[in-house]
């Protein structure tokens, strides 16, 4: 399939929830896989994709969660555990999702983790890096051909216009421990624009397939990944001038309007922010810089892939 140019601006506005946005779409016969499923956006999506008929494979980061978040949704919802900062982990899911033997209509990786107020580091790598970006890099790769396999498989990566707030250069590769000047919403927006940059990346090596991958921001919420900005006078800073009187019920509208929207179907490498089309970061558009990413994320997870 061809990517499409510009995507169709919906009727939608910030204000759109997730069952507004998805009202009257039949996913009776699909498959969304969600990282994140236990709580704030990712528990909101599940509910909604569910009740719209959708089977829901639920990841959390640990079976126990998944499976109480499982018991509050009505509809078919699979818990499985994914600690995207343990690789192991990321792969005994995809691996087990993968036995499971049926295509994915939709991946939607929206877990993660945001300002941690120290440095904390895993596999040599910056925390947030790792759980936000690569974590979810192997979990998509390991699951693409399940994806192809879909008529029209589709993959959302939550993103944030926190991408804009990137360290200088967009991905200090030379710095993906955090070691130097380890700022904390700083290396969020790394892996924020990581993010961007993967999804944009991997719409162009799914040309010619039937599959997508577009990128979204889902606003300024207040959600358990909002739990370390308390202290940080800088994070509230760079919030002040944001919306934030969104609840999670609009806050997941995006993500769930760019997994089922009939019109966005063929669609893919685009950014979307309030349900509608929005302009990235000078960094987001080098595709030069997504190129390398990708090779770097390729070489960090060799042992995963």
């Amino acid at each position: 399939m061809d990517q499409k140019a510009n995507p169709p601006r919906s009727r939608y506005t910030r204000r759109s929830t997730a069952e507004q946005v998805t009202l009257g779409i039949d996913l009776s016969g699909k498959t969304v896989l969600i990282t994140g499923c236990n709580s704030g956006l990712g528990f909101e999506t599940a509910r909604v994709l569910a009740s719209r008929g959708a089977r829901i494979i639920g990841a959390a980061r640990t079976l126990e969660k998944a499976q109480t978040a499982a018991r509050k949704i009505d509809g078919e919802v699979v818990p499985v555990a994914c600690e995207l900062s343990e690789l192991d982990s990321v792969a005994a899911c995809a691996d087990g999702v993968s036995s499971m033997n049926q295509p994915l209509d939709v991946v939607i990786c929206n877990a993660g983790i945001m300002a941690l107020p120290e440095l904390q580091q895993k596999y040599g790598l910056e925390m947030q890096f790792l759980t936000n970006h690569l974590g979810h890099f192997v979990l998509v790769n390991r699951l693409l051909d399940r994806v192809k396999q879909a008529p029209a498989g589709r993959i959302v990566m939550v993103s944030s216009l926190g991408h804009y707030t990137s360290v200088p250069g967009g991905i200090n590769f030379n710095n993906l421990s955090g070691e130097k000047n380890y700022v904390p919403f700083t290396f969020y927006g790394q892996s924020k624009l990581a993010n961007l940059l993967m999804s944009n990346e991997l719409s162009r090596k799914l040309r010619g397939s039937n599959a997508t991958s577009n990128a979204i921001h889902p606003g300024i919420i207040m959600t358990p990944l909002m739990r370390n900005i308390g202290s940080l006078r800088s994070t509230l800073a760079s919030l002040a001038s944001w919306p934030v009187s969104r609840s999670v019920e609009q806050g997941a509208a995006t993500q769930c309007y760019v997994a089922t929207s009939p019109g966005l179907e063929g669609f893919s490498g685009h950014y979307f922010a309030d349900c509608n089309p929005a302009r990235m970061s000078a960094h987001a558009q080098n595709a030069e810089l997504a190129v390398r990413l990708w090779k770097v994320s390729e070489e960090l997870a060799a042992d995963y892939l």
